[in-house]
């Protein structure tokens, strides 16, 4: 049972961790006005996901990373 414990202290901590650091890009992309098409912690088949008025934002099933999918811009 403490192994069990233990593993869901770890995922716990890394999705916060991924969370701080792809808010980041988040907090960047939005001050820089890009558009940001879905915000994700974790990869894999999705288990939650909200749509905001700009922004998808997503939980997946695998916890070990995330990204945030901006819009590029065209080079004129």
């Amino acid at each position: 049972m403490q192994i069990i414990i233990g593993i869901i202290k770890v995922v716990i901590l890394l999705g916060f961790l991924v969370f701080i650091h792809e808010g980041g890009h988040f907090l960047i992309a939005k001050l820089c006005r890009v558009k940001v098409r879905e915000f994700s912690i974790g990869f894999g088949p999705n288990l939650f996901s909200k749509q905001g008025r700009e922004t998808k934002y997503s939980i997946r099933a695998i916890p070990f990373g995330g990204y945030v999918d901006m819009l590029r811009r065209s080079r004129k």
